[in-house]
């Protein structure tokens, strides 16, 4: 076994060929990039300081300009002459690499270090077997309680140390392994300037990976995910065994329904999503549901209203179906948005918590609502105007596109703007934030007058997905399920953690899990105890991954 087992003077003679291989090559690529390539890269760096530079004047820097794009011109013309040489000798080192690399070298390096694992396993073993030995023999010879009980300490103390010196050891030839593997892309990435192919870069993805793996990090990150898979792998059996052959959950026409009923919630979602990012929450979303859909409802309604608010009648029947469509989506916003925009000032400027704010606007939503309709249901809205917004293409319910246009934007906002970043750094450490010249107040109103648009957008195409039927009562219970999304997605309540991706992903678990258990004939009251402990579960591997993280 011990002659397997290269010594770092072995390994290096190993790769010593192909290094000096190699490496003759890329001396004449260099020699070949000095006028051209490497010339060109200086230049364009000059004259990105030029504009930047403030000493000379403007005629001083329209000379200097000039004569660099004079030199950048001889640059690219050398650059195009050695363009093709350099590329056969890139393509000869790549293809020598290919034949050698890992026959010659890395496959050697691979053997000693299963053969080092094996051996760091049995002196680990050894040592084991040395420390239970002497401390049976120390014991034996004492006859004090506390004496005995100390050795016992130390004797523990002792096996722990033996397990962390085997934990480095094998994590140094998880290092070796690595870095050899390593090496091959790192002379790529000299001849090539840091240009790899698609399965190149795979690769190193893979090994990367595989090196940073941690069991127990992975399954903080992915073992909720992994629990409700199985769930749903034996829902997907159950189903046909206790409903019959013929009701299968696996369909497609199963998954598009599903898809369709997260569509509207999706929107929720996002919007919270920013709340719960800022260490906040919302309890006004369903309320906020409620109101939409009764305002969406009165606005589109098929003919003239039979329900009054505060004692008027409302008729927009007169209005082009456009124009109704239109006005109840602005309607929806905006009603949404001054009520966040109310709790956003108060979180804001008074450092009120959240919970405090939304169930406040909670409250008056429903108050207000309930109040000005008497409680009643609106009907149905204009036939045409669901066919219109959300029609059917080949059975393909086209909502889900308005929702992954929601999705899109949302993540272009969070990860490509500035409110996006200091959204994150406000959510992290507020105190922070502030001193680094965020303004911890504009931030919050933001989220919440965003999460108001999304609320309202979410409610009308409710509105327009259930043909209206808009009252006070639509919508209870619709912030739990927002927030338990984001939840189970991964958006820390911790505050500065989370992703669009994981908000997506917890939208589908929960409505997913919602359609197999009715599907299967599950009480609904019982589909809360489902609920209840998944999101148990969620917060409960988020306060690990924070303690771990502390």
């Amino acid at each position: 076994m011990a002659e397997k087992i290269l010594t770092a003077e072995q390994e290096k003679q190993l790769r010593k060929p192909i290094d000096d291989y190699v490496g003759g090559i890329q001396e004449q690529i260099n020699a070949l990039r000095k006028d051209g390539t490497d010339r060109v890269i200086e230049i364009q760096s000059g004259l990105d300081s030029l504009k930047r530079d403030r000493i000379y004047t403007a005629q001083e820097k329209e000379t200097r300009r000039a004569q660099l794009q004079k030199e950048l011109e001889q640059a690219k013309a050398v650059e195009a002459k050695n363009k093709d040489q350099i590329a056969k000798l890139i393509d000869d080192a790549v293809g020598y690499l290919k034949a050698h690399f890992d026959q010659d070298y890395y496959q050697a390096v691979k053997a000693s270090c299963v053969q080092e694992k094996a051996q760091a396993q049995t002196k680990y073993q050894a040592a084991v077997e040395q420390l239970n030995k002497a401390h049976q023999e120390t014991v034996a010879k004492l006859t004090d309680a506390q004496e005995i009980k100390d050795e016992k300490y130390v004797h523990k103390n002792r096996l722990f140390d033996a397990k962390m010196q085997l934990a480095k050891d094998l994590q140094d030839v998880k290092d070796r392994q690595h870095a050899a593997f390593d090496h091959q892309y790192h002379l790529i990435d000299m001849l090539r300037m840091s240009r790899f192919t698609a399965g190149e870069t795979m690769q190193q993805r893979w090994e990367n990976y595989k090196y940073t793996f941690n069991k127990r990090d992975f399954l903080l990150r992915n073992g909720l995910y992994l629990a409700i898979a199985v769930i749903f792998i034996a829902l997907c059996f159950i189903t046909p065994a206790v409903k019959g052959p013929n009701v299968q959950l696996l369909t497609v026409n199963n998954i598009l329904n599903i898809l369709q009923q997260a569509s509207p919630r999706m929107f929720l979602a996002l919007g919270v999503a920013g709340l719960i990012l800022l260490a906040g929450t919302d309890l006004s979303i369903g309320r906020m549901v409620g109101m939409g859909m009764t305002a969406a409802t009165i606005v589109m309604h098929k003919g003239i209203n039979t329900g009054a608010v505060f004692g008027h009648i409302f008729d927009f029947s007169n209005l082009p179906v456009i124009v109704r469509v239109v006005l109840a989506l602005v309607v929806c916003i905006v009603l949404c948005t001054i009520f966040t925009t109310i709790a956003g000032f108060f979180t804001a400027k008074f450092k009120m918590h959240p919970f405090i704010s939304t169930m406040s606007t909670m409250l008056i939503i429903f108050g207000l609502v309930t109040y000005s309709t008497k409680g009643v249901s609106f009907g149905g809205i204009d036939d045409s105007i669901s066919k219109m917004i959300i029609p059917k293409v080949n059975g393909f319910p086209t909502i889900i596109l308005w929702a992954l246009a929601a999705v899109v934007i949302v993540w272009f906002i969070w990860n490509k703007t500035t409110f996006g970043k200091n959204l994150y750094a406000v959510g992290g450490n507020p105190e922070a934030a502030a001193v680094s010249g965020i303004s911890v107040f504009k931030v919050t109103v933001g989220a919440f007058i965003m999460a108001g648009v999304l609320y309202g957008f979410g409610s009308w195409l409710e509105c327009i997905r259930m043909f209206g039927s808009g009252s006070a009562g639509y919508g209870q219970g619709w912030e739990m399920d927002a927030i338990a999304a984001c939840v189970v997605g991964g958006v820390s309540f911790t505050g500065g953690i989370g992703k669009i991706s994981g908000v997506v992903t917890g939208v589908f678990i929960f409505t997913a899990l919602t359609y197999s258990l009715t599907t299967l004939g599950i009480d609904t009251n019982l589909q809360f105890v489902f609920s209840g402990i998944i999101i148990l579960v969620a917060v409960m591997l988020d306060c690990l991954k924070y303690v771990q993280k502390k």
